[in-house]
């Protein structure tokens, strides 16, 4: 596809917000930069966002009603992601297009002051990385994480964050500094320590013990930070022992909570991912077959044996508040979105209860086209 076809394919479809049904005008489309140096193979496209806060669907029940995404694609490249059929939204691909073509709202911190400072708005809480990380690699080209971050903390606004990225350290003192100011909550996801699986189905994100340094690191500075063990794959990260061996590295280096959310693949990620399972590990495409044989979440009984290896693992002593009241526990599947909720968002509203609430509802594809 040349590049004018390529930008005149590129599409936003916004859900009930915009009567044209795109979030970027026409003239704002296709401005495509080739990235350079350590950004070679990435494509950026330029746009200009219409709005920067999004609001989340009323009906979606989650913790959370304010979203903001200044990315759009990952080049993290987990073979997992959820948000992979999104691109499906801008007329990209969900595999290589995701990793390598990537949106960039390149006046997101000019829209975030603007619409902080509007009085129609009320302080509500912010989530990121809803859908994309807010700092994948594009971050350290556009520092636009930083921005949005910067002006959240002038205007004292609460915010979360879920990523999976080291970058976050680059904003260690301005995280810190925001967290004096307001209720900042964010949420590393480490999967498993095997770097062996690492490599295999996260190529682009930092290793794992970099991700336990951060976490570490940022909970020592004053920015309360939790972990996410997810997604935990069938085969390949979810023995007793893989699962025991992450669970203590996380709260060796102190997270406040840590969540283990079994791989649920919705049609669109499935395809994705199991095509790629054939070629990389054809052993355990039997193993998925049985596991989701019947729809896009394994069995409840699986989501609770790897739950309950996780509660089994004790808090060391030197952090003596409540464990158990710590532990995400999956009562129910659950979506990346509504698990970035359960460390950021549903602390911050529910802390009062120290419990991490799990939601029991489901974003439909709507809905997590806004995010």
């Amino acid at each position: 596809m040349d590049e004018q076809a390529e930008a005149g394919q590129l599409r936003w479809r916004l859900v009930e917000q915009e009567e044209s049904g795109m979030l970027f005008s026409e003239s704002s489309l296709g401005e495509r930069h080739v990235g350079t140096g350590e950004y070679r193979g990435m494509t950026f496209f330029h746009v200009n966002a219409r709005t920067i806060v999004n609001k989340v669907p009323a009906a979606s029940k989650m913790p959370f009603e304010y979203t903001i995404n200044a990315y759009r694609g990952c080049s993290h490249a987990c073979t997992y992601c959820f948000a992979r059929p999104t691109h499906t939204y801008l007329g990209l691909g969900v595999g290589e297009d995701f990793e390598r073509k990537v949106v960039v709202k390149v006046n997101a911190v000019e829209k975030v002051r603007a619409e902080l400072r509007s009085p129609k708005w009320q302080g509500d809480h912010i989530a990121m990385g809803t859908n994309t990380d807010p700092y994948q690699k594009a971050e350290g080209k556009y520092h636009l994480t930083q921005g949005i971050v910067r002006e959240l903390a002038e205007a004292g606004n609460s915010f979360s964050i879920l990523t999976k990225s080291t970058l976050v350290l680059r904003d260690l003192a301005l995280l810190a500094e925001a967290a004096s100011r307001t209720r900042v909550s964010l949420a590393l996801s480490i999967g498993t320590l095997d770097r062996e699986v690492w490599r295999l189905t996260e190529p682009g994100t930092p290793p794992p013990d970099k991700r336990l340094e951060a976490v570490a690191r940022l909970n020592e500075a004053g920015v309360r930070c939790g972990v996410l063990i997810a997604p935990v794959l069938p085969g390949l990260s979810d023995s007793d022992e893989q699962l025991r061996a992450v669970t203590k590295a996380c709260l060796d280096a102190g997270a406040i909570s840590v969540t283990p959310v079994a791989l649920h693949l919705r049609p669109g990620v499935r395809e994705h991912y199991l095509r790629w399972l054939s070629e990389a590990r054809p052993d355990l495409v039997a193993l998925h077959s049985e596991r989701f044989g019947h729809g896009s979440y394994q069995s409840k009984a699986e989501q609770h044996r790897i739950s309950e290896v996780v509660r089994s693992v004790g808090r060391p002593a030197r952090h003596p508040s409540s464990w158990r009241e710590s532990i995400g526990y999956e009562a129910s599947p659950t979506t990346d979105a509504e698990v970035a909720c359960k460390d950021s968002a549903t602390e911050i509203k529910r802390l009062g209860s120290r419990q991490i609430q799990i939601m029991k509802t489901r974003p439909s594809t709507e809905q997590l086209r806004l995010l």
